[in-house]
């Protein structure tokens, strides 16, 4: 167990530093704070998962957000993007078909959208068609197959904690504020003492 353990903490620690992540937390304060858009965020299979707890932590924390499949969005579910508002896709490889097919679909609705995603290649499509990569360092999977999601979902996570947190500093967000969006439960209760 120590070494799969040490293995996902290797990974994490190799997270390229590289500036990335601070200019994806300006640009989502650009379109969301400012333009008064909202962050969307994309992903299938596990990296959608990952996805969805991103966009809920960044939605509970005072920046807007919502979770879009990107099978949906080719089903009518699109009509939830506005003018201005920033993507955030997610995807391992940077292959993943519906999310490059989303790519398409939001580029031919240019409503002054922006793409920016989490991905292990800087030389994926999905890294070519989005304005800034955050990437993954492209860790090794633990999985004795080498092909389930495993440390590259534990890294995914751990960006997105990485950028809820700088934008909770960015806006200033303070408990109070966070008690506002937790009315319920131990959080809620904690928020409000």
């Amino acid at each position: 167990m120590k070494d799969l353990i040490e293995l996902e903490i290797e990974a994490i620690r190799n997270i390229p530093e590289n500036g990335s992540i601070d200019h994806v937390v300006d640009l989502i304060y650009e379109h969301v704070h400012l333009k008064k858009a909202k962050l969307i965020v994309s992903g299938m299979g596990k990296a959608g998962h990952i996805g969805y707890n991103i966009a809920m932590t960044f939605a509970s924390t005072g920046t807007p957000s919502v979770f879009l499949h990107p099978s949906e969005a080719q089903h009518g579910d699109l009509g939830m993007m506005q003018e201005n508002d920033i993507f955030l896709l997610i995807s391992n490889s940077g292959k993943t078909r519906e999310i490059l097919e989303l790519c398409e679909l939001i580029r031919k609705m240019s409503m002054n959208n922006k793409i920016v995603c989490i991905t292990n290649s800087s030389k994926s499509i999905l890294s070519e068609n989005s304005e800034i990569t955050i990437l993954t360092g492209n860790p090794k999977e633990v999985c004795p197959l080498g092909l389930t999601p495993t440390v590259s979902t534990t890294v995914m996570t751990v960006i997105g904690d990485i950028l809820v947190v700088k934008m909770m500093k960015k806006i200033n967000f303070t408990k109070e504020e966070y008690s506002k969006r937790h009315h319920g439960g131990y959080l809620g209760q904690k928020a409000k003492e």
